[in-house]
């Protein structure tokens, strides 16, 4: 089985170049649903809880992801270290999802996987990969299509700059 690593800058279009594999036969692996599920996890939001206060949480007890981001991506030093808290405990969490899922997959003599994730290259999941394909667009289509995610222009670029930069990608 041959697997993908599907990365770029932030609604850059990544999304639509998964679909187009996955009528090619690919299985796609979402980082961000993956990122969703593992947040939802009883021992993760309890971490999150110890360290930013039940004040994250919804009526239903599950982490807000808007309240979350809120935490990670404010200005200044102490958000660089929240968000790399985050981090740590997301991303181990979602490469045994990935490497779960992979092997799932290999046993079912599935031709090609993808996995969609902005974050591939910094989290280190680029190890799991095959080939990486990088999808681009320019930054004014970016920002038209994280507006639709009702996200300003402050916020794209705050989220922005906490990845690794498109150029170095």
């Amino acid at each position: 089985m041959k697997v993908i690593g599907l990365t770029g800058g932030i609604a850059s279009g990544k999304s639509a170049v998964a679909e187009e594999l996955s009528k090619l036969g690919a299985v796609v692996l979402d980082a961000d649903q993956a990122a969703h599920r593992v947040l939802d996890l009883p021992a993760v939001q309890a971490e999150l809880v110890d360290r930013w206060g039940e004040d994250i949480l919804s009526d239903d007890g599950r982490a807000q992801r808007a309240k979350v981001a809120a935490i990670v991506f404010a200005n200044g030093e102490s958000a660089s270290q929240e968000l790399q808290f985050l981090e740590q405990t997301l991303h181990p969490r979602i490469r045994k999802e990935f490497e779960a899922r992979l092997s799932e997959l290999a046993k079912q003599n599935t031709s090609f996987a993808v996995i969609d994730a902005p974050l591939l290259l910094e989290a280190g999941w680029g190890s799991l990969c095959d080939h990486l394909i990088f999808v681009d667009s320019p930054r004014a289509d970016r920002l038209s299509r994280a507006i639709q995610r009702n996200w300003t222009e402050t916020e794209l670029a705050k989220r922005e700059a906490c990845q690794m930069p498109i150029a170095e990608k």
